[in-house]
């Protein structure tokens, strides 16, 4: 090989082998760059994270912990009654689980507002009280009655209203005639005209019901009396002043089981508050259902808007506008309260009386399921009314 081919071929080999140191010195450059952005990506992400520890640790504490809105606070209960009567003591009986359930124990009020069967309470809970969760209405059944029946006065909607629930729904209402006459058939009963029938007023329950009876089982001209107080005409009937009545089975097992156990009663029939409630006693287990004497849909409907007063119960009731949230407290409370094993035991403690608790939505529905045609409620109204019942 010629001298200037070797000191050619000699250069080259230099030349790939500085191309060679160059390369490999590029190489541990870029990788130095890249260490180093890892490790000031490492250092940020890592001064992040103790700064979103340290934030979070500032941060107000979070709504699920705050202190619950009715802690320290007071609710009260308006009622559509007098203090001290039945319904008072059903409110009693189940105010003590509602304000163990509610978060925050807020103490909780009862006002009374008497009058217009419940229209006043109804009209201030509507119109007057302020919708924040701190008033409460509970008023007896009336009040749903008079808003569907158009009576004057009334200044809510009851569509409006925010059901919570009631401790008192089911009910049994049976039709009586005191034994000495004899009427222990229906036949019989049909067939004897002017039965002296005994009720506390005009348009009260026991009259409407009363008056239900007689106008299904076809009793002739019957005579409504109602000069009695509601134990005096249990008295009235024993001594012959009045031949029968309606009465409800709870009071006959309870409070005057003596005239079943002696027989100085017969029974005819029974009102199921709900349809298909069957009550326990052997003494009510075979009396046909008053629904069973309808004859057409429009008695059918007449016989299911008394049953849907009934099952409404006395509610607890929110004015409309009350924040979803606090509707959601209150509403959870309530089924809480009848769940508590206590409630029984208090309620019945207070009232002599079972409970029969009804649910926020089983609530709702009834009411929503009571029949509003303006046939029915002209009907029910002649029912309800004082005036001699007409024919069929």
């Amino acid at each position: 090989m010629r001298a200037f081919e070797v000191s050619h071929v000699f250069a080259a080999i230099k030349g790939e082998r500085a191309m060679t140191s160059d390369l490999i010195s590029g190489y541990h450059r870029e990788l130095g760059k890249a260490e180093t952005m890892i490790t000031k990506k490492r250092i940020t992400l890592w001064g992040s994270a103790v700064s979103l520890v340290v934030t979070i640790q500032f941060l107000p504490v979070s709504g699920s912990a705050q202190t619950p809105f009715y802690q320290g606070k007071t609710i009260t209960v308006v009622q559509g009654r007098d203090p001290g009567d039945a319904g008072d003591m059903r409110v009693k009986g189940v105010i003590p689980l509602i304000q163990k359930h509610i978060p925050g124990n807020p103490t909780i009020l009862s006002e009374y507002m008497p009058g217009g069967g419940g229209r006043k309470a109804a009209n201030h809970l509507f119109k007057v009280a302020k919708p924040d969760g701190l008033t409460i209405g509970n008023i007896g059944a009336g009040f749903l009655a008079n808003a569907i029946l158009g009576e004057s006065g009334v200044q809510y909607d009851i569509d409006k209203f925010v059901y919570l629930g009631s401790p008192y729904s089911a009910s049994h209402y049976v039709f009586l005639t005191r034994s000495a006459l004899q009427l222990n058939n229906l036949e019989k009963l049909r067939t004897t005209p002017g039965l002296r029938l005994g009720a506390q007023s005009v348009g009260h329950t026991i009259y409407i019901v009363g008056r239900l009876f007689a106008w299904l089982l076809g009793l002739k001209d019957p005579k409504f009396i109602t000069a009695y107080g509601g134990n005096e005409i249990d008295a009235a009937i024993l001594q012959g002043e009045l031949d029968g009545r309606a009465q409800t089975a709870d009071w006959l097992i309870h409070r005057n089981r003596e005239v079943l156990e002696k027989r100085l009663i017969d029974l005819h029939a029974i009102f199921e508050i709900p349809k298909g409630d069957k009550f326990p006693d052997p003494y009510f287990r075979n009396l046909p259902e008053i629904e069973s004497f309808a004859q057409s849909e429009r008695e059918r409907k007449l016989v299911a808007m008394q049953r849907g007063f009934r099952l409404a119960g006395s509610p607890f009731i929110l004015p409309p506008g009350v924040p979803k949230e606090r509707v959601e407290i209150l509403q959870e409370a309530m089924r809480r309260a009848f769940k508590d094993p206590a409630f029984e035991k208090e309620y019945k403690k207070l009232t002599g009386d079972d409970p029969t608790p009804l649910t926020p939505e089983a609530n709702e529905k009834a009411v929503r399921d009571i029949p509003r045609e303006p046939e029915i409620i002209a009907l029910f109204k002649k029912l309800a009314g004082p005036d001699p019942l007409t024919g069929r």
